[in-house]
């Protein structure tokens, strides 16, 4: 189940530092060199991303304080239609993409937390023993969200469009922060923290931890292991991406294990559009010789297909109820 230790430049480091900075030309260059990424390998690292490392650390620790919470008190808090709560152990199997022929339960349990746009509709429930766990969530909430939003010029560049093609499309983004927990466990066969998927989202973005665990499948088929770097996101595109971009932007397997004798928690932001948003092919990624090789639909239609496939808590609803 090990990965291969592979060099750091499979997966690739881009500085964000200045494109964000505003540096002439660094839009451009920047998005050149992202546009290579994803059509090649579909991760990278990101470093001068600006969200301040003690939020990130601070966010680890409220995952920690969570889980360690007797199971009963996140039970209270079960996952909802919404999908925002505790989702418990092995409660997810991952079954959408045909990576694996042996489905098993997910050796994780997580927590969801859901954007709060309105203050008289509040989208989330909160633990009443962990102190500032919701302030510490929202505001990291908050901070992964800009840089979704700062980092949207530059895709739209590497896919050849106007750099404020997906502003509007992503001004209310169906997004979600996952606050997750992989404890030290002994794998079977077929058994994994999270088996080989690929994520649903536009992009998703993980903040480094010190206990290593993810591993992705290179374009041979080869699964290596991604280091970790000190200061850095990894991102890699989702499924949403890959399709908007008729195939382009690889949506690239990956999965995780925690091989180390202490917990690993893990800290997703999983970045989408808004809901109402077509995911018809981009005019950029489609010709005569290249015709549109996924269906029309809508961000929250795709949704709800996902979380059908792959969560017990919608897969015993109809698919009415499930819907985003």
């Amino acid at each position: 189940m090990t990965g291969t230790a592979g060099p750091n430049t499979v997966i690739p480091v881009l500085d964000l530092g200045p494109v964000f900075a505003g540096e002439p030309g660094a839009l451009e260059a920047t998005a050149a060199e992202l546009r290579r990424v994803c059509e090649t390998v579909g991760f990278l690292y990101i470093r001068n991303h600006g969200v301040p490392q003690a939020l990130i650390d601070a966010t680890f620790d409220a995952a920690a304080r969570f889980h360690a919470q007797p199971l009963e008190a996140k039970m209270a808090l079960k996952l909802d239609d919404a999908m925002q709560g505790y989702l418990p152990y092995r409660s997810s199997t991952t079954r959408a993409n045909g990576l694996v022929a042996v489905r098993k339960p997910n050796e994780n349990e997580a927590f969801f937390v859901n954007p709060e746009r309105d203050p008289a509709k509040p989208a989330n429930r909160w633990p009443d023993s962990v102190p500032g766990f919701r302030e510490t969530t929202l505001r990291y909430y908050a901070e992964m969200e800009a840089l979704a939003r700062r980092m949207l010029p530059l895709y739209a560049r590497a896919l050849d469009l106007p750099a404020d093609f997906f502003d509007a499309r992503c001004d209310a983004p169906l997004a979600s922060l996952r606050l997750t927990h992989y404890p030290p466990v002994e794998y079977g066969a077929d058994e994994y923290g999270i088996a080989p998927h690929t994520d649903s989202s536009f992009i998703t973005l993980l903040a480094q931890n010190p206990v290593p665990g993810l591993q992705i499948r290179t374009q041979a088929g080869e699964w290596i292991d991604a280091p970790v770097i000190p200061g850095t996101y990894v991102v890699n595109t989702g499924d949403v991406l890959n399709r908007w971009s008729n195939g382009r932007f690889l949506s690239t397997p990956h999965r995780a294990v925690n091989m180390q004798p202490r917990a690993r928690y893990a800290i997703p932001f999983f970045y989408h559009p808004n809901p109402e948003t077509s995911l018809e092919c981009l005019p950029t990624c489609t010709d005569a010789a290249n015709p549109p090789r996924f269906p029309a639909q809508t961000v929250g239609e795709y949704m709800a297909w996902f979380r059908n496939s792959n969560y017990d808590h919608f897969r015993a609803k109809p698919a009415a109820t499930a819907a985003v």
